[in-house]
């Protein structure tokens, strides 16, 4: 009987990694598109945390009793309209969508801040008596709405660098 011959100890041209100069390289923007996606993501999950927390705060006032601003529910209406665009345009790598989200996103912080200007209590820090914002439970309210302008911001900019990398559309 004849036996199997060992496999050569040298590798036929072409196996060992010498091609790579035929390979594609991966242009950086894409690698910045799936960093940046992924920034966003992680935006419009704290900032459905931040929405929620407002939906908590109206229904307490409901259930309390005290009359709901139409600032603060109109702010959080537009808040979750703004996170299923920006939801939309991020899964489907659409530019007009995440132009859409920004433009959302920037009057859902406009309405925060018009909502933070009606309250009293940018006049009580002013006067001075810092007791009376510790013990107003509206000076949470205003505090999650800070944190949801700073977010908003930054989440705008995210995706105008996002969409800066994304490749144009090319009709076929």
């Amino acid at each position: 009987m004849s036996r199997r011959q060992p496999p050569p100890s040298v590798r036929p041209s072409g196996t060992d990694g010498s091609d790579f100069s035929y390979r594609m390289v991966v242009d950086s923007r894409y690698t910045k598109v799936a960093q940046g996606k992924g920034r966003l993501w992680k935006l419009l999950v704290a900032q459905a945390a931040v929405q929620v927390i407002g939906v908590l705060w109206l229904l307490l006032l409901f259930l309390q009793q005290r009359g709901l601003g139409q600032l603060a529910v109109f702010s959080v209406l537009v808040g979750f309209i703004c996170l299923a665009i920006g939801e939309s345009g991020r899964r489907c790598n659409s530019k007009n969508l995440l132009r859409s989200y920004t433009v959302v996103a920037s009057i859902a912080a406009i309405l925060s801040v018009a909502q933070i200007i009606t309250s009293n209590l940018l006049l009580q820090i002013r006067s001075g008596s810092f007791g009376a914002v510790s013990s107003n439970p509206e000076a949470i309210e205003n505090g999650r709405l800070l944190i949801s302008v700073v977010l908003q911001f930054y989440t705008i900019m995210t995706t105008l660098t996002l969409i800066g990398n994304m490749s144009v559309k090319r009709a076929s």
